[in-house]
């Protein structure tokens, strides 16, 4: 992401990375409403899809009324039982601030990595006790959610790749109902397709989601940022893990600034400013360009601002990337998890950033 440059109220330029000056708008809130369900065989249909890259296991709690879980097409019964040992695996880490990054049904680095230090903080010494510890939270991997007009009004606007064409939009919102409500659910838009096959994703219909409540944490004494995990971890005065988060940090070009540094502010909802100097790849004659807000913004939904110039904590406009790529020296998180994040640091927060 190159770098950044983030204006916080009327303080002076905060760098990040990828080249922003930032006027903080209020943040928002969002209220859910939906109701709890049993997962059963739901994940049948993405056994069969990708069975291949389907792996292990666990369980997570509420919203509101009772209702079965639709029929899924048929599949091995070990396949469609991994793909829902590892759905409900993702949705407990989620409910639990282990997080997973994206929920997508299927094993990977970020679950592994989320469950081994979910094992870890509890004192569990095996696979079995990490998921007997983790499965204390009983409630339904998915609950049932009536889709809202608010979820669907828009507008959705195609986001281009080139930073100039992207200048061009009012906002850099989402792209289609299926892809905000995979934000609001912490999943990938295609597991949302396969949790409801048949499902147009409108106004009143009701679909299957995973069940990502979170409680709400107090605030972060500091803020750790492991490259060895590729992970950024909030902790409380008592050095007691508060929440996890996969990332994704740095690069050859732009390497993680090792060493103990300050949050200076938090900016939500920022605008980006693009300047080509101070990305390494730009590609040909490129122009400055002012890029609006909105969760497709290449800095995401909120930007968490450092004393080392130049660098940050920021959401992103594509979370399945989370953990499995580079960045241009940032630190990366998906924008729910930054989010989160932004709600329990505050200007002065010790920031390390170590390997």
């Amino acid at each position: 992401m190159g770098r950044v440059i983030i204006m916080i109220g009327t303080a002076g330029l905060l760098a990040a990375c990828t080249t922003a000056r930032t006027e903080p708008p209020p943040p928002t809130t969002t209220t859910t409403q939906a109701t709890t369900t049993s997962t059963s065989s739901t994940l049948a249909a993405m056994a069969t899809a990708n069975p291949s890259d389907l792996g292990p296991s666990v369980a997570p709690s509420d919203l509101a009324e009772n209702t079965a879980s639709p029929a899924a097409s048929a599949a091995p019964a070990s396949e469609a039982s991994t793909a829902d040992k590892v759905l409900r695996e993702q949705v407990l880490l989620d409910r639990a601030h282990d997080s997973p990054g994206e929920i997508d049904g299927r094993d990977g680095a970020n679950t592994r990595l989320a469950l081994a230090a979910f094992a870890r903080d509890h004192g569990a010494s095996s696979p079995p006790a990490a998921a007997a510890a983790l499965g204390q939270d009983a409630a339904p991997t998915l609950v049932t959610y009536t889709i809202a007009a608010d979820d669907v009004k828009g507008p959705f606007t195609r986001v281009p790749e080139d930073m100039i064409e992207k200048s061009k939009l009012p906002e850099l919102g989402y792209s289609s109902p299926l892809e905000a409500l995979g934000e609001k659910f912490h999943s990938s838009p295609q597991l949302l397709k396969q949790l409801n096959p048949g499902a147009s994703f409108r106004a009143g219909e009701r679909i299957q989601v995973p069940n990502v409540a979170r409680s709400p944490l107090g605030k972060a004494a500091k803020v750790v940022v492991d490259k060895s995990d590729m992970s950024v971890t909030a902790l409380d005065a008592q050095n007691r893990p508060l929440a996890r988060y996969p990332a994704t940090m740095g690069s050859e070009h732009d390497p993680l600034p090792i060493g103990t540094w300050k949050i200076v502010g938090v900016s939500r909802n920022p605008p980006f400013f693009y300047n080509p100097d101070l990305f390494w790849d730009a590609k040909g004659e490129r122009s400055k360009a002012k890029i609006a807000p909105g969760p497709n913004n290449p800095v995401g939904v909120v930007w968490i601002d450092l004393s080392k110039e130049h660098y940050g904590i920021h959401g992103t406009p594509e979370p399945s990337t989370i953990g499995k790529t580079q960045s241009h020296g940032c630190i990366r998180l998906t924008n729910w998890d930054a989010a989160e994040l932004a709600d329990m640091v505050a200007a002065g927060t010790p920031a390390i950033l170590q390997e």
